[in-house]
């Protein structure tokens, strides 16, 4: 059978050559890169990539299939996915669609046979930008003019396109009663809470602060989500008006709201940091964590009051702040993904360190 031609453009004038391995069309988004091995399906279903182009590191994708128990959400959220190798026929006793099927089926633009350790490098010089993958227009220069005319990420509030509708209840039984702000949540945060004896409720990200305090809750937990901080300026306004009143812990996008709330700012990383082996050093205690890390902006830990606000995580690539706490209020947060999914289960330590932070409210 042949193969339908499919293209990456960039918006620096660079494209790749390859095939379709999804749904036919054209999607549109930063191109960025992922060096998980494995956890496709947990990659593809996080709302975090939103906006987002992933290209997978690891050549071969999809040799186990994909299920519905490994989804981190409802659906994917990706607008396109780039591997080297797209697996047709899966061998996995856990699977129930092959990934090329998965893609076509929701609507997501897939493409194979592309250089991916050539992509990696190049975004690594140049850094993450806008692109294109084509499987209906493969002339260069029209890709490479649509790719100049669309919108990035920086400044798009990303963060509503993907929040829940209405609040719902993850569980009903729990010691501590902890309230999310879904700003893109992945299943694993909420099963975690549920773990670690916590009564769920799921709030969209445009919840006021009033709303959440009128319901009592133990705790407050900002989910990680996609896109640009500094756009969502509803969320970290609504945290700014919770800070002192319940206990927080922010994850991803959650840490850079609290760091907005407190007064800090952010700035884009050149290419983000995307994968299951990022390398944290945790300053409290001096242990080396591997985590898991999606985002593309960073909290500037200069720009935070150092007589408040204390770095507990850095990360050891590149030196940038990974999570802090405040000195005076029950609020804390990282950068990483400590719900692991996929990945190490190293920081999961850290919904411990929340459940103790309430209780210690609590008294």
């Amino acid at each position: 059978m042949t193969k339908r031609k499919a293209k990456i453009a960039l918006e620096d004038g660079r494209v790749f050559n390859g095939f379709s391995c999804g749904a036919i069309g054209e999607a549109y988004g930063e191109v960025i890169f992922n060096t998980s091995m494995s956890g496709y399906q947990e990659i593809l279903t996080d709302p975090s990539y939103k906006g987002q182009l992933i290209t997978m590191t690891y050549p071969l994708i999809g040799n186990y299939g994909v299920n519905k128990s490994d989804a981190e959400s409802a659906r994917p959220f990706t607008g396109g996915f780039i591997v080297r190798e797209c697996c047709p026929v899966p061998s996995n006793w856990r699977s129930e669609q092959s990934l090329p099927e998965y893609l076509k089926n929701n609507g997501i633009v897939g493409i194979e046979g592309v250089d991916t350790r050539a992509l990696t490098k190049h975004i690594r010089m140049q850094g993450a930008m806008r692109s294109v993958i084509s499987t209906l227009d493969l002339d260069n220069d029209s890709l490479i003019a649509k790719v100049k005319a669309s919108q990035g990420l920086e400044g798009k509030d990303l963060v509503k396109e993907v929040t829940c509708k209405e609040k719902y209840v993850w569980n009903k039984e729990g010691k501590y009663k902890v309230t999310v702000i879904d700003c893109g949540v992945k299943h694993n945060i909420l099963k975690l809470l549920e773990k670690y004896d916590c009564r769920v409720t799921v709030v969209p990200a445009g919840t006021t602060a009033l709303d959440i305090l009128e319901k009592k809750p133990d705790g407050v937990m900002l989910s990680n989500g996609p896109g640009d901080p500094q756009a969502a300026r509803t969320v970290y306004a609504n945290v700014e008006k919770l800070l002192g009143k319940v206990p927080i812990f922010g994850i991803c996008l959650g840490h850079q709201m609290i760091g907005l709330a407190i007064g800090g700012k952010t700035y884009k990383l050149k290419f983000g940091h995307h994968g299951g082996n990022q390398p944290v050093k945790d300053l409290t205690t001096g242990k080396i964590l591997i985590t898991v890390q999606n985002h593309g902006f960073c909290v500037d830990m200069d720009t935070l009051d150092a007589r408040e606000i204390e770095a507990t995580h850095i990360n050891l690539n590149d030196n940038t702040l990974e999570g802090f706490r405040h000195k005076k209020l029950p609020v804390f947060s990282v950068q990483f993904h400590p719900e692991y999914g996929p990945g190490p289960r190293d920081s999961e330590y850290l919904f411990k360190q929340f459940t103790d932070m309430m209780e210690e409210s609590n008294a």
